[in-house]
C-alpha cells in the first residue's frame, strides 16, 4: 500500500549533506510507489514557541503565532511517515529543527499513528557525536500517541557540502526509503 511521506529537512544548506540524504530517502520511497513531499525548513518562516498555551486553551491545535508552522502541522497530520533530518552541531540538532519540534506543541495530542525516520550528519565521526541529537528527535516521537521510530541514518565524518555523496549513508537512505 502506498504511503504518504513527509520529509522535514532542517539543513541550513540546500543540497547540504543531510539534505542530500533526504533526497536519497525520497528517491527510494518514490521508487516504491509512495508519495513524498520534502519541506526545507530554512525556506519557511517558523517563529519560536512562546509557551502561551493558546493551543491548549482552544483545544483544536490552533497556535497564536501566525507563520508557516500551521501548514506544516497539517501535512504532518495527514502523513503516514515523517522523516526528520538535521546536521549535528555541538552534539545536538540544529536550531531550525529544535524550533520546529518546539512548535509541534500546538498539536502534540492530535498528531498520532505515524512512523518516524531520522537522518543526521556530522563533521565529526566519533561514536557518540549523534547521541544527544538523536535523543532530541526521539523526544518528540515519545510524546506523540502511537508513533514509532522505524530507522536512523547516520552520516558521520562529512563536513564540506556534498561530501556525503557516494557514501554508505546515501545507500542506506535510499534503501530505508525504498523499504518503508
Amino acid at each position: 500500500m502506498s504511503k504518504k511521506v513527509l520529509i522535514i529537512s532542517a539543513s541550513p544548506r540546500i543540497h547540504g549533506n543531510s539534505d542530500l540524504l533526504c533526497d536519497e530517502f525520497a528517491r527510494g520511497a518514490m521508487e516504491s510507489g509512495n508519495s513524498v513531499e520534502k519541506i526545507f525548513l530554512n525556506k519557511k518562516k517558523i517563529n519560536f514557541c512562546r509557551a502561551c498555551y493558546y493551543c491548549r486553551d482552544h483545544g483544536d491545535g490552533t497556535c497564536a503565532i501566525k507563520d508557516d508552522m500551521a501548514e506544516i502541522l497539517d501535512k504532518m497530520e495527514s502523513a503516514d511517515s515523517i522523516v526528520l533530518a538535521s546536521p549535528i552541531y555541538f552534539y545536538s540538532i540544529d536550531g531550525q529543527l529544535k524550533t520546529f519540534i518546539d512548535r509541534c506543541l500546538a498539536r502534540w495530542q492530535i498528531i498520532h499513528d505515524k512512523d518516524f525516520y531520522f537522518i543526521m550528519t556530522s563533521a565529526e565521526d566519533s561514536e557518540t557525536v549523534m547521541d544527544c541529537g538523536l535523543a532530541c528527535m526521539r523526544g518528540l516521537v515519545v510524546c506523540l500517541k502511537n508513533c514509532v521510530e522505524r530507522g536512523v541514518i547516520y552520516g558521520k565524518g562529512f563536513y564540506e557540502k556534498g561530501e556525503v555523496k557516494n557514501s554508505q549513508a546515501m545507500i542506506d537512505a535510499f534503501e530505508m526509503g525504498k523499504n518503508l
